[in-house]
């Protein structure tokens, strides 16, 4: 089958993730689409890649087995990635706010709305935010929606997006915060402890010194007599 790279330009209303504070100057980069297969409908304004999509703007990422982007009159963008049989759609985007901030999602469909700004995840959703190799929140259900805007979440046991009692559960994990103003063994205080006790220390041993120096003169003025 042939193969197909296409850059599309697309303004800055199109973002496709479901990550909280994604990296801002990601909208401003061109956005690259590379797949197996591409069509283009441009009565309906509506691109669709097929076969190994992968969708790559700045430091946000995109892998699935289909996309659909579809623009509407106004110039706003609206996108869905399918994954394949047996596999889970994937995206990963550095997040505003650090060096080393990163939030992954992974479903078997995900709907992004350029114009609100939100993002849906639907079936074996997942939306994990990292920093550097650590996993600090993690939240799964059948359907997840993201509101970059305002940084809320919606969590449902049903990919309908409603939750029904025996449907199923939604998990959350939330990894403890570590406290920076606690003071580890051998902090500033424990230094300041050792420099005090070794300047007694060399207090103490100086004074010897001068006493022994003192008893000496003594004597030799003795013989001197």
């Amino acid at each position: 089958m042939k193969f197909f790279s296409i850059i599309l330009l697309l303004t800055v209303g199109m973002t496709l993730t479901g990550g909280a504070q994604a990296e801002k100057a990601d909208a401003k980069q061109p956005t690259n689409i590379e797949s197996d297969q591409m069509e283009y409908d441009d009565v309906k304004q509506i691109n669709t890649f097929t076969g190994n999509v992968r969708l790559t703007r700045g430091t946000l990422s995109m892998k699935g087995h289909k996309m659909v982007v579809r623009h509407d009159p106004a110039g706003y963008q609206y996108g869905t990635m399918y994954a394949a049989p047996g596999t889970l759609a994937f995206f990963r985007q550095k997040r505003d706010g650090g060096q080393n901030l990163w939030v992954e999602g992974y479903a078997e469909r995900m709907e992004h709305d350029g114009k609100t700004e939100i993002t849906k995840l639907f079936t074996k959703a997942k939306v994990k935010r990292i920093e550097g190799t650590k996993v600090t929140d993690e939240v799964e259900g059948e359907f997840i929606s993201y509101d970059s805007n305002t940084e809320f979440y919606s969590v449902n046991n049903t990919s309908a997006g409603v939750s029904k009692p025996g449907a199923g559960r939604i998990k959350v994990v939330m990894q403890p915060r570590e406290d920076k103003n606690i003071k580890v063994k051998g902090s500033d205080d424990e230094k300041a402890k050792g420099d005090s006790s070794s300047k007694a220390q060399s207090t103490g041993s100086g004074n010897v010194q001068n006493n022994g120096t003192d008893k000496a003169k003594s004597v030799d003025n003795d013989k001197s007599k």
